[in-house]
């Protein structure tokens, strides 16, 4: 019986003490950041930003257009047969249909293009995270925003080395 006891608190020593080394296997990193400082992530924004300027002002375009015709026939209206108002409403609320589709389908494009852009800048950082946590001999990295208490080691500086990542950028000022 006294040799179980023996036993046992050896075995509860060394499982204590295994458990301690697994707890010095555990990283952190801020994803997010990791993400917004690639320079692809800047590239693929600076892109997007681009493409969405062209449509927007495409939009507008139609938009204009659409508020020009609607006043003319608004202005026009009492002068005009009770059928050709019917039609010109009709016209009217088509093109403002036409309109939204356009506004619709840009959304989906941008979203598209920015979700094929993303992909490859994701697998990238996945990577890089993966080989920096088998570099420093980590078994599980989570992401810091889900933390409560960060005790681990933080990868970001070895990630930001490994894949050249840019300075944040500054956040925007809020207006008092």
């Amino acid at each position: 019986m006294k040799n179980f006891r023996t036993l046992l608190l050896i075995a509860v020593f060394t499982l204590g003490f295994a458990g301690m080394s697994n707890a010095q296997k555990i990283g952190h990193i801020n994803y997010q950041r990791v993400i917004d400082n690639m320079p692809e992530t800047r590239a693929l924004t600076a892109n997007l930003e681009k493409i969405g300027k062209t449509y927007q002002g495409e939009i507008e375009g139609m938009k204009k257009k659409l508020e020009a015709k609607y006043q003319k026939y608004t202005a026009e209206q009492a002068t005009q047969t009770e059928e050709t108002n019917k039609k010109r409403a009709e016209e009217v609320q088509l093109d403002k249909v036409k309109l939204d589709q356009a506004q619709q389908a840009a959304y989906q494009e941008m979203q598209g293009k920015q979700n094929e852009g993303l992909e490859p800048i994701v697998k990238k950082a996945e990577k890089a995270i993966q080989d920096t946590a088998a570099d420093k001999g980590i078994l599980y990295v989570f992401d810091e925003k889900s933390l409560i208490v960060k005790k681990g080691v933080d990868l970001y500086d070895a990630v930001k080395a490994k894949l050249g990542l840019l300075k944040d950028k500054p956040k925007p000022q809020q207006q008092k």
